[in-house]
């Protein structure tokens, strides 16, 4: 049977400035790629942070029917958060424990609702080590910013 892998990069020239996000999505069966797609997109105004989400919602909402998947990112930020901190969140009303709103709320929200349709597992790998998959997602992102670097 095969298994499905989001591997997701974002990229941000400043922070804020100028950002892309990246997916590569894998079908595996055992170490047979089946079937492979790239998604790149960007912003002229964005942060790090925001390009990491964009990038795990963007895989997620790509799948078109309820999947059971990994997704793999460097960002421990969408992994924790997605994984603990959110859980909280929903339950103070989108507030931190400091009662202070949750930053890029929306984001968050619409990964929360893009998550729903599938079970997920969440998986952090370190960036920029060498990983051939979240190399290659890291180029999407850069791709992804081009567009809107000077």
């Amino acid at each position: 049977m095969a298994e499905l892998f989001a591997y997701t990069d974002g990229a941000c020239s400043g922070n804020p400035g100028p950002g892309g996000w990246g997916v590569l999505l894998r079908a595996m069966d055992g170490d047979t790629v089946l079937k492979e797609r790239e998604l790149k997109g960007g912003e002229a105004a964005t942060t790090n942070n925001q390009m990491e989400l964009m990038a795990a919602i963007s895989a997620l909402e790509a799948l078109e029917r309820p999947s059971t998947l990994t997704v793999v990112t460097d960002s421990a930020y969408v992994k924790n958060g997605v994984t603990g901190w959110i859980f909280g969140w929903k339950r103070n009303g989108w507030k931190t424990s400091n009662k202070k709103p949750v930053k890029n709320v929306e984001l968050w929200q619409r990964l929360d609702a893009a998550q729903s349709r599938h079970t997920v597992t969440w998986q952090w790998v370190k960036g920029h080590a060498g990983h051939p998959e979240n190399e290659r997602a890291d180029e999407l992102a850069r791709a992804g910013m081009a567009p809107f670097k000077d």
